[in-house]
C-alpha cells in the first residue's frame, strides 16, 4: 500500500511539470538606488533618489514570469540635494508627504522581450492616485554569495510617468514661454536583492 501511495505521488508530480517554484528575495536599501529625473526650464535635467524604501521580490525559479514583486518608497525621503526645493517637493504642491506618506508599486503581470529583457506591469501609487505603469528591467544578475554566506543577485529598472496621472501639476510659465518644470518623469531603479530564509 505505501508503495502505491509513493507511487501515485510519482504520477502527480509527473502530470504537473509546470508547477512554479519560487524564491523570495528582499531589497537591500543599502546597495539599492531608487533615482529620477525631470525637465528643468526645458534645457537641463534635475536629477533625485528617495532614501527610504522596501520590497520584496518572488521570482519564479522555473518560470520568471510568474514572479511578483512588491514595493513602498517613503516619500518623505526626497532628496535633489537642495534643501529649500526638496522642501517644496514634499509639501502640498508635489507629493504631500504628510498626507500620502508611501509611493507604492504592486506588480501584476511579467513577460519577456524578444531581446531577454522583462517588461513588469503593475499598479503604481502615489498622491493617492493608482496608475498602471510598466517597469523595463535588465535581466537578473546570477547569483553571488557574499562574505557573509547572503545570496544576492541584482537588476535595473527604468520607466516614464507623466506626474499629471497622479494628480502633480504644479509648475509655473515663463516669460519667454514654456514652463518651469516637465511632465515625463524617468525613473531609474538600480536593486540588489538578498535572499530571505538563509
Amino acid at each position: 500500500m505505501k508503495r502505491f501511495f509513493r507511487m501515485f505521488a510519482l504520477g502527480i508530480a509527473l502530470l504537473m511539470p509546470n508547477v512554479t517554484l519560487a524564491s523570495t528575495w528582499s531589497i537591500d536599501q543599502d546597495h539599492s538606488s531608487v533615482g529620477f529625473s525631470i525637465t528643468h526650464l526645458m534645457v537641463s535635467k534635475v536629477r533625485g533618489s528617495f532614501s527610504q524604501f522596501s520590497g520584496t521580490v518572488d521570482l519564479g525559479d522555473r518560470d520568471i514570469t510568474a514572479s511578483k514583486v512588491s514595493a513602498s518608497i517613503a516619500a518623505s525621503s526626497i532628496n535633489t540635494n537642495v534643501q529649500k526645493r526638496d522642501e517644496h517637493l514634499r509639501g502640498p504642491d508635489f507629493f504631500d508627504a504628510a498626507k500620502y506618506p508611501s509611493i507604492t508599486f504592486v506588480s501584476k503581470k511579467w513577460s519577456r522581450t524578444a531581446d531577454g529583457k522583462l517588461k513588469v506591469a503593475g499598479d503604481l501609487t502615489m498622491h493617492g492616485k493608482t496608475h498602471e505603469v510598466v517597469l523595463n528591467v535588465e535581466p537578473f544578475s546570477s547569483e553571488i554569495r557574499d562574505a557573509w554566506g547572503k545570496t544576492r543577485r541584482a537588476t535595473t529598472a527604468t520607466a516614464r510617468i507623466n506626474r499629471h496621472d497622479f494628480d502633480i501639476t504644479w509648475n509655473k510659465a515663463l516669460d519667454a514661454g514654456g514652463v518651469t518644470i516637465g511632465n515625463d518623469v524617468d525613473i531609474v531603479l538600480d536593486i540588489e536583492l538578498v535572499k530571505t530564509g538563509q
